[in-house]
């Protein structure tokens, strides 16, 4: 684990990310979910796996972060909202987040984003940056349980 992340993060650069980053994409969702979605089953893990390689990476544009040549945060966009944010529990709370977040907003210019109500800390996270929660789901995109909260970015640039 690296110490001194602050400096490490400003000189990051986000690039693009392809199907031939998939096998690392898949690796740091699957790490971050564990981390960070407790209220999922390994059932629903393994559910939803199979379904974010097949169906929605093809379908976004994704971007990430390479940290000493690995992948260690990533975010994935359709053309009018954030879709995915994922980062590897090492770097959870060092600013990669905001990071993402704040290339999306002022780059891409997507201002829409969805959350697990059950994720307490991501909620947390995205109110924190601006967000604004505008709508809830009682259940996610798959008829699963777990309620969604979508959210609007209402701050001034990051």
């Amino acid at each position: 684990m690296l110490t001194d992340c602050s400096s490490l993060l400003n000189n990051l650069h986000i690039e693009p990310l392809s199907s031939s980053d998939y096998d690392e994409i898949i690796s740091v969702w699957e790490n971050s979910v564990r981390a960070t979605h407790h209220f999922l089953t390994e059932k629903e893990i393994a559910f939803y796996k199979p379904l974010v390689l097949k169906y929605a990476l093809p379908s976004m544009q994704v971007w990430g972060v390479r940290i000493q040549n690995k992948l260690a945060g990533f975010t994935a966009v359709s053309s009018h909202k954030t879709e995915m944010l994922f980062i590897v529990p090492e770097f959870i709370g060092k600013g990669l987040g905001k990071k993402l977040i704040s290339f999306v907003i002022n780059q891409l210019h997507i201002f829409l984003i969805d959350v697990n109500e059950e994720n307490p800390n991501a909620l947390g996270f995205y109110l924190h940056l601006g967000y604004q929660i505008i709508s809830r789901d009682e259940k996610d995109g798959n008829g699963l349980p777990h309620p969604i909260l979508h959210l609007k970015y209402q701050g001034l640039e990051l």
